[in-house]
């Protein structure tokens, strides 16, 4: 289920619970609406905004920092990658075959990772993972001559080890389920509940309505944005691809 659906689906909960709310009022007879009946909704809806913002403010945190943690793997990959393309130019002509090997998984990567086209899906595997495990070999077959080259062969093969680690992290964190489905289940139903109250105690008119359509809309557009944060590599809020391809342009001169 895609980002503008789930957001979608707590709106309509939302707003739905709000007419619930209206519906409720029409039917209950006036000994409901006592002011010591009011005052335990209130008390009782308070603590519910409450968890509830508190929830909100976790998923928040975590959303953030799995965009943060992509975004920081992304700048790690290119910048070992211009070292490793650095190390295996200084090494010299014999390892000009792993240079064009190196900018060709590059060039593979960020057509997966940022497909041109929308109905392809965003992924880190598998092409890229196959070819950087030809690269390694590459890089460990190469005979040095000299102790310059044995040290630039042992440095391009510690960056191509350091690269298969960051790359696999992406993989793991791309694949991990970074807002947990139990977390927006509950948060749903308690914002439901809210918007129940918000129309128990409110006369249906245009005025109210409005408002009640506004701040349900407000409410899903912030799950919308969170859940666009834990997919960094998907929908309106991307981590940059600006890094990567500057690499791919620095690569091979």
């Amino acid at each position: 289920m895609n980002d503008w659906a789930v957001a979608s689906i707590l709106f309509v909960c939302m707003f739905a619970g709000a007419l619930l709310g209206m519906f409720l009022r029409s039917i209950l007879s006036a000994h409901n609406f006592s002011e010591e009946s009011k005052d335990v909704v209130r008390l009782g809806t308070g603590l519910v905004a409450t968890m509830a913002a508190l929830v909100l403010g976790l998923l928040v945190a975590s959303a953030k920092g799995t965009f943060d943690v992509q975004k920081n793997g992304i700048d790690q990959l290119s910048a070992n990658l211009i070292l490793l393309d650095t190390a295996l130019a200084e090494y010299g002509p014999e390892a000009q075959e792993s240079r064009d090997t190196l900018r060709h998984i590059v060039s593979d990567a960020l057509k997966r990772i940022w497909p041109k086209e929308e109905s392809e899906v965003s992924t880190f595997a598998p092409a890229t993972m196959e070819g950087s495990r030809t690269l390694y070999p590459m890089i460990q077959d190469l005979t040095p001559t000299n102790g310059k080259q044995s040290r630039l062969q042992s440095t391009a093969l510690q960056l191509a080890v350091e690269l298969a680690r960051t790359r696999w992290l992406l993989v793991a964190q791309e694949k991990s389920d970074a807002i947990p489905t139990p977390f927006l289940v509950v948060l749903v139903f308690w914002l439901t509940a809210l918007f129940v109250s918000f129309g128990l105690f409110a006369s249906p008119n245009a005025t109210v309505i409005g408002t009640l359509i506004v701040c349900a809309l407000s409410v899903s557009g912030a799950l919308f944005l969170i859940l666009e944060l834990a997919g960094p590599f998907a929908g309106i809020i991307q981590v940059s691809s600006a890094p990567l391809r500057s690499t791919l342009a620095l690569l091979g001169q």
